[in-house]
């Protein structure tokens, strides 16, 4: 971790318990770059972490505001910010009108909200204008896109949108992405039609959070002016959130051929009390409904999903929960993790963290449902002749492979010039991980 950058001070009120809270929302906030100060004056975050307990104890905490609200205003006339932050038990009792009354306060915290700091803070940096300069450590899944590129084949990424507005508690891209970007829908037209002059036929648009695409039309839109681009047959798109799978890009997904009919759409987990505890804005429940909404307007519209077992606080009734939810979608494809403790993220601070012996067990589990609904997926493609687009050679002389609508791995038998053309396939069997058919037509 790089050296402190700001400069944090805690006063902390009353018993041991807040003790303990003010060393973890020091904890909690080290990753966006906050050291510990003694001296208020000198502090970017000055936090009063309080007591309800003691008589008169909120006028205390408003009497000590009152200080510290001069010093925010020297802080500013010196052309410089300081936060302010009520914590603790006052917070959660008085709540808002902390802030109507001393309208110093940037942000009130609940003593059970602590771990939520990080993403408070952001979102007042964010209203400031201001960036902050975080330091958690990068990860490949929530936090890295693929580098742009010269395609090399068929297929090819289209990067649209980075950053995330969502702040769930076990993610970091919020503070090393920042907040939600759209690129500009012509830039990203003009790299599409590019992409189809060099030969192109598929792009998959990326985003951390790609339907929360803010550019004209949305992602909706955006994928409908795709569609015009001649010699581009296929779009795809990943990652989403359920919050931002709005009706126009459900509707989009009925009208738009070029727009595949398998939609990756993570859920997380299945049970409320996991997801409110991730910050996800959604329940299993309104999943479930918005699932049954998609495959009305698009009825062979495949599910894919992202899936989270062993988060803090999960019981064995929560992960039934997860399993139950699997079972009443079915999914076509999913990615599947053991929660893993980021320092400095908000979940790393809370209270339940599952033993890694559990993890792996409900891991296990989960994947033995999942592994079985994508072979059976696969199994049931069996007589069907679907459009695949080849990519590539295949690893046997003679073989050629490319990718069904479904993103499947599809085998044939075939010549080399069908590579970059989209050919009707009878497929004969499906396995877990690809199909096997045979070529319906010969395109020239």
């Amino acid at each position: 971790m790089s050296a402190p950058t700001k400069r944090l001070y805690i006063k902390t009120y009353g018993c041991q318990m807040n003790v303990y809270d003010s060393e973890r929302m020091a904890d909690v906030l080290a990753p966006l770059g906050y050291g510990m100060t003694d001296r208020p004056e000198d502090a970017d975050l000055v936090v009063l972490n309080t007591c309800h307990i003691r008589e008169k104890a909120t006028e205390k905490v408003y009497s000590e505001l009152g200080y510290i609200k001069q010093m925010k205003q020297a802080r500013a006339e010196a052309g410089g910010q300081m936060t302010i932050a009520v914590a603790g038990c006052v917070a959660q009792a008085e709540g808002e009108q902390i802030m109507i009354r001393q309208p110093a306060v940037d942000l009130v915290v609940g003593p059970q909200a602590y771990h939520q700091l990080p993403e408070l803070i952001a979102r007042t940096h964010r209203k400031r204008g201001e960036r902050l300069a975080a330091d958690f450590a990068a990860d490949e899944k929530f936090d890295a896109l693929p580098v742009e590129r010269n395609p090399t084949g068929v297929t090819a990424f289209l990067t649209v949108q980075e950053g995330c507005d969502k702040f769930c508690t076990f993610c970091v891209v919020p503070y090393t992405r920042g907040g939600e970007w759209s690129r500009p829908v012509e830039t990203v037209l003009a790299e599409a039609r590019d992409l189809a002059a060099k030969g192109v036929r598929e792009v998959t648009l990326l985003g951390q959070n790609v339907n929360a695409y803010a550019g004209e039309g949305g992602l909706a839109g955006l994928a409908r002016q795709l569609a015009k681009i001649e010699g581009l047959d296929r779009i795809r798109y990943t990652t989403s959130h359920p919050a931002d799978m709005g009706d126009d890009l459900i509707a989009a997904h009925a009208e738009l051929p070029q727009l595949m009919p398998y939609l990756h759409l993570p859920v997380q987990a299945g049970s409320d009390k996991i997801l409110k505890a991730m910050n996800r804005a959604h329940t299993a429940e309104s999943y479930l409904r918005l699932v049954e909404k998609i495959r009305a307007a698009r009825p062979d519209i495949a599910m894919a999903g992202d899936f989270i077992v062993g988060f803090p606080g999960e019981r064995d009734a929560d992960f039934e929960a997860t399993l139950q939810l699997v079972r009443e979608v079915g999914y076509a494809g999913a990615f599947s993790f053991k929660y893993s403790r980021r320092p400095g993220t908000p979940a790393s601070a809370l209270p339940g963290q599952v033993a890694d012996e559990v993890k792996e067990e409900r891991l296990a589990r989960l994947n033995a449902l999942l592994d079985e609904q994508q072979r059976a997926f696969n199994v049931s493609q069996a007589g069907r002749v679907l459009p695949v687009l080849f990519e590539r050679p295949g690893r046997h002389p003679g073989q050629l492979s490319g990718r069904s609508p479904y993103l499947q791995a599809v085998h044939v038998e075939g010549p080399d010039h069908l590579i970059g053309q989209i050919v009707p396939v009878r497929i004969e069997s499906g396995q877990k991980m690809s199909l096997a058919g045979v070529l319906e037509m010969e395109t020239a």
